[in-house]
C-alpha cells in the first residue's frame, strides 16, 4: 500500500507505565534508552506503532522488547501531543498501564533499551521527553482511583 501526501503528518506512539509493589512500596519500570534523543536517560518503555497493528498491541509489543515483560492487562490512559515534546519531529503518544506481580516482575532489557530497572514512584530520576508530566499524571489519577496508595 502506498502513502502519498503532501502536507506533514505527525507520527505515533505508544508509552507504556507498569507498576509493581515491592515491601507495600509501588515502583514503576523504566527503560535508559540507548539511542538519541535522550540517549542515556531514563524513559517510560514505548516506542513508534507499526502500520498493521493496533494500539494496545503496539503497547504490548514494545513493553516485551525493551523489557522482557507481559502483564496480563494494559489500560489506556491519555494521550499526549504537546507539539514540541519530541525534539526529533511531531509525535503524539497514547499512554497505557498496568500492573505486574512482583514474582514475574523481573525486566530483561532488549531492543533499544540498554538497561531496564525498577524505581521507587516516590524517587523517580531525571526522565526523558515529558515522561516526568506523564507519571506524575498518572500516579494522581491512581491515587485518586484507589489503584494505588502512597
Amino acid at each position: 500500500m502506498s502513502y502519498t501526501y503532501e502536507y506533514p503528518r505527525p507520527c505515533v506512539t505508544v508509552d507504556v507505565a507498569l507498576f509493581r509493589k515491592h515491601h507495600d512500596k509501588e515502583e514503576i519500570l523504566l527503560i535508559q534508552r540507548k539511542n538519541p534523543p535522550f540517549e542515556g536517560m531514563w524513559a517510560l518503555p514505548g516506542g513508534f506503532i507499526n502500520m498493521d497493528e493496533n494500539l494496545s498491541e503496539a503497547a504490548f509489543r514494545e513493553l516485551k522488547e525493551e523489557t522482557g515483560l507481559t502483564p496480563r492487562t494494559l489500560f489506556q490512559f491519555r494521550t499526549y501531543g504537546d507539539v514540541y515534546r519530541d525534539p526529533r519531529h511531531r509525535t503524539i503518544t497514547i499512554v497505557y498501564y498496568g500492573f505486574i506481580d512482583f514474582e514475574v516482575s523481573q525486566p530483561l532489557s532488549g531492543d533499544d533499551a540498554a538497561d531496564a530497572a525498577w524505581f521507587s514512584i516516590q524517587k523517580l530520576p531525571p526522565l526523558a521527553f515529558d515522561h516526568t508530566q506523564i507519571i506524575n499524571e498518572l500516579i494522581e489519577y491512581l491515587i485518586s482511583n484507589h489503584q494505588i496508595v502512597l
